[in-house]
């Protein structure tokens, strides 16, 4: 039998790392879910210790999560543990995920301690951990850039204390292949008791090489793989879960191990990350790209055409592509939208949001006739990204555009549950709405990105907006979604504006 690569999911926490990539909780529950269901082995949840919403977060996850083990991120000191182990502690399978720096450069610049401390430190580290929990897991951060001996004494007392995983981050993207894959087999040959542990590699994409240097580790002997969906994470990225898992299981007479995933609901997960976060998927994007199964030369048309394997070396159907069908229209009942909600993994907390759901269901299925899965994700998304208490709500809008004449907009917004009505002038319907609502908001924002995506195809097609708004430091993304691409423009600022503002209630109450 071939050995199981054990897949790590991190979308939840180094992807949410991305500028303007945050997410709130009702959004990482959807994800973790469509996780479990792709059958991910580990969700890393969060990084408890950053702040209490990502506390509450991983511990809302864990409290929902049962056949994926739901991980946590914690630092080698013991109040990130502790937090750590706290909000693991609901969890049917809990893991602690341990770091401290070993490069040279880590250790002298940024945590100013000697090698024989970092040492001692990441020993205690595993002890704190043990009274949490038996699967623990400890990252060498920088490792790639660390002394190959100082990483073999290291990973030695680690294990001799217990942890289970012994991860090998290319922190910043600095390998090669054949380096990293030389760096991961002299660890295991050198370390003792090394056959004990799962080796693990968690690979940054600054050079384009994170999948490339985590298949080449994966030949080298490791059995757990750190990755994102459709390689969300810091600067350029971490490894694309979709494609390793791919790679893999296309490659099997080169892989000596498969993973479980369920790889049908790789472009689901990839969708719904796209849509959370803001991050559209680029066209020719490895597995999950619209075009990734297109083909536009008329050779390869020919050739698929008379056999399928002439130029495709996978099915589009195994990832997922097709598999969405219209399922609901305007005379479906809320029985049928409470199911098909379920199916898609979007869980309605209560019997008034689902009535207020099925509603704007039906407002969208007048304009639609056919309302598909990719139609009800971003309806839900809409639904719960949106603040418990907005405090900017789009009451009403009307927009006036004409060839020669200077577009407006004119909308009824409520700003702390008082109606107000505003209007602007443009360079465009989208521009003037943005300044209609500032003319209300003065929120001296600036505007980082405004982006538009189709998210089914046909004329009548909901389109989805994202805005991403920085305001003093502080990053976020609003989404809206709507048949009428100025309302859901419209929608996205307001929706990025409540939720600069709710940073700024949650942190007023520490100045």
């Amino acid at each position: 039998m071939k050995d199981q690569l054990i897949v790590f999911d991190t979308t939840l926490r180094d992807g949410e790392q991305s500028p303007g990539a945050s997410m709130t909780r009702e959004e990482k529950l959807r994800i973790a879910r469509q996780l479990e269901r792709m059958r991910v082995d580990v969700i890393e949840a969060g990084f408890p210790a950053a702040s209490n919403g990502d506390f509450e977060s991983v511990r809302a996850i864990a409290e929902v999560i049962k056949e994926s083990t739901v991980c946590a991120l914690a630092r080698a000191n013991e109040n990130d543990i502790r937090r750590a182990g706290e909000a693991i502690r609901p969890a049917a399978r809990g893991r602690i995920h341990t770091f401290i720096a070993t490069s040279p450069i880590h250790m002298e610049k940024k945590l100013r301690m000697t090698p024989d401390e970092v040492v001692q430190q990441a020993v205690r580290a595993i002890g704190w951990a043990k009274e949490y929990t038996d699967d623990i897991e400890f990252s060498a951060e920088d490792a790639g850039r660390s002394d190959i001996d100082f990483l073999c004494r290291i990973f030695e007392a680690v294990i001799e204390a217990g942890a289970k995983t012994i991860n090998v981050p290319d922190t910043v993207g600095y390998n090669v292949p054949e380096q990293y894959a030389a760096t991961i087999r002299t660890l295991i040959e050198r370390v003792p008791d090394s056959g004990k542990v799962i080796w693990s590699v968690h690979c940054h994409n600054d050079l384009g090489l994170a999948v490339a240097n985590s298949l080449a580790a994966v030949m080298a002997g490791a059995r757990q793989i750190e990755c994102t969906i459709n390689g969300l994470g810091e600067r350029a990225g971490n490894a694309a879960l979709e494609e390793l898992v791919m790679a893999v299981r296309t490659r099997q007479d080169v892989f000596p191990c498969d993973t479980r995933i369920d790889a049908t609901q790789i472009v689901p997960a990839s969708k719904l990350v796209s849509g959370v976060t803001g991050f559209p998927v680029q066209p020719n994007k490895a597995i999950v790209g619209a075009n990734a199964f297109a083909h536009e030369s008329g050779i390869h048309q020919d050739g698929v055409l008379k056999h399928r394997e002439t130029y495709e070396i996978m099915r589009a159907e195994e990832v997922g592509w097709g598999a969405n069908k219209l399922v609901l229209g305007k005379h479906s009942g809320r029985n049928a939208f409470r199911s098909r909600l379920q199916e898609i993994g979007i869980v309605v907390d209560s019997e008034d949001q689902l009535n207020h759901a099925f509603a704007r269901f039906k407002e969208l299925a007048d304009k639609k006739h056919e309302i598909f899965d990719e139609d009800l994700q971003a309806l839900m998304s809409d639904e719960q990204v949106t603040p418990d208490h907005e405090y900017f709500r789009l009451l009403a809008s009307r927009f006036h555009s004409e060839t020669g004449e200077t577009p407006q907009a004119e909308l009824t917004i409520s700003v702390g549950g008082q109606e107000t009505r505003t209007r602007s002038d443009g360079s465009g319907p989208v521009d003037a709405a943005f300044k209609a609502i500032e003319a209300v908001a003065k929120s001296g924002t600036e505007l980082l990105l405004y982006s538009v995506n189709a998210i089914t195809t046909g004329t009548d097609a909901q389109g989805e907006v994202t805005v991403r708004l920085a305001q003093e430091g502080k990053v976020v993304n609003g989404q809206g979604a709507d048949t009428d691409i100025i309302v859901a423009s419209a929608k996205a600022y307001l929706n990025a504006l409540n939720k600069l503002h709710n940073k700024f209630e949650k942190l007023n109450p520490q100045v």
